[in-house]
């Protein structure tokens, strides 16, 4: 198979995903500043969600265009990053609608903490395929901004009985860390 076929399935399903997500936000039940205000948690939770989201989506554009072989286990390796994804919606909708009680944070966390070890499976799918000289290769190096947000996360997870505030904080945090596209693969494929 070749990668465009996976990154054509992949943008679909983000797009779904991005799709249920905002057809769960629900309209204010009148016109005035103050129901709009009532919403302002839940519209935060969706805007953290959908950056969420659209880091992975951004990232697995990018990581494809220097990706030239993809094997029956970077597929299954796909789903599983899928799979994870595709979960937010329900866990957004979760938080949202229970005021962000502490298990519904704590499965926010769990997810991100999968969706990041899935990226993570992702990758060593790929650079299995691929020779240590590519350009695949030298973009990726030793991963350390994957594993920090994946150790964030766990710390996060683990705060969650103690401030779920804190830990979507520490989400965020996460969150501000991938806004820019990995710069490693920009320079690769630009060079």
């Amino acid at each position: 198979m070749k990668p465009e076929r996976l990154t054509a399935f992949t943008d679909g399903v983000v797009a779904i995903i991005i799709t249920i997500m905002v057809l769960e936000l629900k309209v204010p039940a009148s016109a005035g500043p103050q129901a709009l205000l009532q919403l302002a948690p839940t519209l935060g939770i969706y805007v953290l969600s959908f950056i969420f989201v659209g880091i992975y989506w951004n990232n697995h554009h990018h990581l494809f265009q220097a990706v030239t072989a993809v094997s029956g286990m970077t597929l299954w390796a796909n789903l599983h990053l899928l799979f994870w994804l595709s979960l937010i919606p329900f866990a957004t909708e979760w938080m949202g609608h229970s005021q962000f009680a502490s298990l519904p944070v704590a499965f926010y966390g769990v997810l991100l903490i999968m969706s990041g070890v899935a990226w993570s499976l992702m990758t060593r799918t790929l650079l299995a395929l691929h020779p240590t000289d590519s350009a695949l290769h030298q973009a990726l190096g030793t991963d350390r901004k994957g594993m920090l947000s994946v150790v964030l996360y766990m710390l996060a997870l683990a705060l969650t009985p103690l401030s779920h505030y804190v830990s979507l904080a520490l989400y965020a945090v996460v969150a501000l860390f991938w806004l820019v596209p990995d710069r490693r693969l920009e320079r690769i494929l630009a060079g």
